[in-house]
């Protein structure tokens, strides 16, 4: 019950957070658990963490003594310290981007009543000279149709805080709550502080600009595959008379291939596969490591001219009970196409497995094309 006396409030809070510590664990897992799922079924939030804690008891009753309890007593207003520390339980959700906070606020709100909103993002970005930590805060409870539910009526009455940031955000969080005596430093050090705070700052909207960028430059790429086709068909023209020379070394006459461009061939052929983008970089990289002055067209049609011929392999290792993702189809059409380049991009087994199909593939001469011996020497 509310009163003025703060020894029998703080007896009070230490009781409640004693007998309830087991249900309050439980409670910080249940929040953990349906956050995540919730962010994890948003495609377009890069979600980095979700982590929980319960606040320690003394620095419970600590807060609300340095946060609430003079200004309550000298107004003579009556107190629980349990309801004043609305964040014993506390969320934090981490993203990438700046803009990836507002989904997450949007998701949480179908799910949950907002209490308060705390936007320290609003609050910083509101005056020309200050730097800070920015994040969003919201406290929150079930709402009625989740506190029905079973699995969350015991969990109900409690509320907790959701703190929201992206990654830099909370670096500086971190960084800015280890400096000490803030308040009493020179102001040389204040404007060194600020001066981080600002670099910080900079680097949210840098990394939300360069992927930005790089999602335009991906939406452009994905609009030239007909062009990619067009130096597919010269390079056939060339595999086919074996005129292939050292020009691809000199300087190509198309452009070479690269993560912007590996995405649309490797759509084109494998539609309904989600090709993640820092897979994809990484398998690019691997795949023009072995073969300097790799087109776009010659990857195209390494694709082109040999995915019906591995398609038949993959089918025969599926009936033994082998599985092939479109990276590994991908590894030995290269290796079909040009066995002296692309070797490596296979192992062992898997290219001795696969030199005794060919060979004793009936079709496999007229199927896999590739360079003759001569052409190969020139790559």
């Amino acid at each position: 019950m509310a009163s003025l006396d703060f020894n029998a409030e703080k007896t009070a809070f230490r009781d409640f957070y004693d007998s309830n510590r087991d249900t309050l664990t439980g409670a910080v897992s249940s929040f953990n658990t349906l956050i995540r799922s919730l962010l994890l079924s948003q495609q377009d939030i890069a979600l980095s963490s979700v982590d929980g804690r319960i606040k320690d008891r003394e620095e419970c009753v600590s807060k609300f003594t340095r946060k609430y309890r003079a200004a309550l007593e000298e107004s003579k207003t009556e107190y629980e310290i349990k309801e004043k520390i609305t964040d014993v339980l506390g969320l934090r959700v981490v993203v990438l981007y700046e803009d990836d906070v507002e989904r997450v606020r949007q998701a949480v709100l179908k799910e949950f009543d907002v209490l308060e909103i705390t936007d320290k993002i609003a609050q910083v970005e509101g005056t020309e000279s200050s730097f800070g930590y920015k994040g969003l805060h919201l406290d929150l409870k079930l709402n009625a149709v989740r506190a029905a539910m079973p699995e969350y009526r015991l969990y109900a009455p409690f509320s907790f805080e959701l703190q929201i940031r992206t990654v830099v955000q909370d670096s500086w969080s971190i960084i800015d709550h280890k400096i000490k005596y803030k308040k009493s430093i020179p102001n040389t050090l204040k404007r060194r502080i600020n001066t981080l705070a600002a670099l910080f700052e900079l680097a949210d909207r840098e990394f939300l600009a360069i992927r930005d960028a790089t999602r335009a430059e991906l939406d452009q790429t994905a609009e030239i595959y007909a062009e990619i086709e067009q130096e597919t068909e010269a390079t056939s023209e060339e595999v086919e008379s074996e005129k292939e020379t050292q020009r691809v070394e000199s300087g190509p006459r198309f452009a070479r291939l690269d993560a912007f461009n590996f995405l649309p061939i490797a759509q084109h052929f494998f539609p309904k596969f989600p090709f993640e983008e820092h897979k994809v970089d990484g398998f690019t990289q691997e795949i023009t490591s072995r073969r300097r002055g790799l087109t776009r067209g010659r990857f195209n049609f390494y694709l082109r001219s040999n995915l019906s011929t591995v398609k038949r392999y993959q089918a025969e290792l599926k009936a033994g009970g082998d599985t092939m993702n479109p990276y590994t189809i991908i590894r030995h059409c290269l290796y079909a196409g040009n066995h002296a380049a692309f070797a490596s991009l296979l192992t062992d087994a898997a290219r001795a497995r696969f030199d005794e199909w060919l060979n004793a593939d009936s079709g496999s001469s007229a199927n896999v094309v590739k360079f003759g011996a001569a052409a190969e020497q020139a790559l």
